[in-house]
């Protein structure tokens, strides 16, 4: 047997529907649209979720909470992960972005006290938990923080 003798298994290409071809094709007159209505007319498209009248189900779940529209949500760096960069260096969201801690600059960031610090630094953020500070304190880093900006 070779490649160019194989073909596709019985069944797998049927032929098409040719419809409105005359009452004897058994699809003529309507052309499987039936009678009157909108899905008999051309254009009729019905929106995402339509149900056909019924209350869609998006409707009849019950909504709960509140969803904040304009909500920080801040990239997080433990205080046991700074002990990476060298002693008595500033690091801040591009040190961080290229250790591979956050995923963009452009994020706040905000740094929780997980871990001890064994280095001098000075570490730069948009915020600092209060175990976080007092670990940086301790470690003798210094804690800047950085102005969120709100961009429109």
């Amino acid at each position: 047997m070779k490649i160019n003798e194989i073909g596709a298994p019985r069944g797998a290409n049927r032929n098409t529907k040719r419809r409105g071809k005359g009452s004897g094709s058994g699809h003529g007159k309507t052309s499987c649209r039936g009678r009157k209505g909108a899905k008999k007319r051309s254009g009729r498209t019905t929106r995402p979720g339509f149900e056909g009248g019924q209350m869609p189900l998006i409707r009849r779940i019950p909504k709960r909470g509140f969803n904040a529209l304009f909500k920080n949500v801040y990239q997080i760096v433990n205080v046991e992960s700074l002990n990476r960069f060298e002693a008595n260096t500033t690091v801040g969201p591009a040190e961080f972005k290229k250790a591979g801690f956050i995923g963009s600059e452009k994020e706040p960031v905000k740094v929780l006290g997980n871990g001890k610090l064994t280095k001098p630094l000075t570490v730069r953020a948009h915020k600092f938990s209060e175990s976080a500070k007092k670990l940086l304190e301790t470690a003798g880093a210094k804690t800047e923080t950085i102005k969120l900006t709100t961009e429109s």
